[in-house]
């Protein structure tokens, strides 16, 4: 994905990347559950994002809102050529080291066992029942604390977006946070699945169809009837 409207970070820019999703992320639904002790959760967090960002800067499309990166915008671009072998491989060495780490942080691996359980909430393997080749995966949206309400959200998704509409792409996402849910609909996302699968967590899987094939997206059969349905209202 191309977008001169954004700031592309490099792996120079890896530290400031561990730093806003450590940030972002400490309290969000899914590391609670997954790190359910604070003291571990904190001791583990840059390690695991160290590894999200080695992984991400090299496969994904990584933007910022400035050098400072207040706010940072991970996408993959499925349109664009890749390695299967390279890919699994590459997923494999990091699933391993994360596991490494938070066993070292954890030693009654606890929080390995949750890792284990909760796989499936860290992969975006869902997409694939969109059944649509044009696509594009937002794998982390994540603005500063104290940045949020000054505009900076829309600075980073409205790129994205226009350049989805623009090719006739798709735009997937998924959080683990209901709160989020009004935002998402703000930007047109509608509810693809909700999915449950261990430590009581729900995952809300949300797509955004490309302007003007609002109604050629493929839902599964859960959600057989031609159109995804609306968000739910955060509780």
């Amino acid at each position: 994905m191309d977008t001169d409207r954004l700031y592309r970070l490099t792996k120079e820019d890896a530290p400031k990347i561990i730093r806003i999703l450590t940030e972002c992320f400490r309290e969000d639904p899914l590391y609670q559950k997954l790190i359910p002790r604070e003291e571990v959760r904190e001791r583990a967090l840059p390690g695991l994002f160290r590894c999200d960002a080695e992984e991400l800067l090299g496969s994904c499309d990584v933007f910022a809102d400035s050098p400072e990166v207040n706010g940072l915008m991970i996408v993959d671009d499925e349109n664009e050529p890749w390695s299967p072998l390279q890919y699994y491989t590459e997923e494999a060495y990091y699933a391993l080291k994360a596991d490494a780490i938070v066993a070292m942080e954890d030693w009654s691996l606890r929080t390995l066992w949750n890792f284990i359980l909760g796989r499936k909430y860290l992969s975006g393997e869902w997409t694939d029942d969109l059944k649509d080749p044009r696509q594009l995966h937002i794998i982390y949206f994540a603005v500063r604390p104290q940045c949020r309400g000054t505009g900076l959200a829309r600075k980073l998704m409205t790129p994205v977006l226009d350049y989805a509409d623009s090719h006739g792409c798709a735009v997937s996402l998924e959080t683990h946070n209901p709160r989020n849910l009004e935002l998402y609909r703000h930007y047109g996302f509608l509810l693809f699945q909700t999915m449950r699968r261990h430590l009581d967590l729900k995952q809300y899987c949300l797509v955004r169809p490309p302007k003007g094939r609002e109604e050629g997206l493929a839902l599964p059969a859960a959600h057989a009837g031609g159109s995804a349905v609306p968000l739910p209202q955060a509780t």
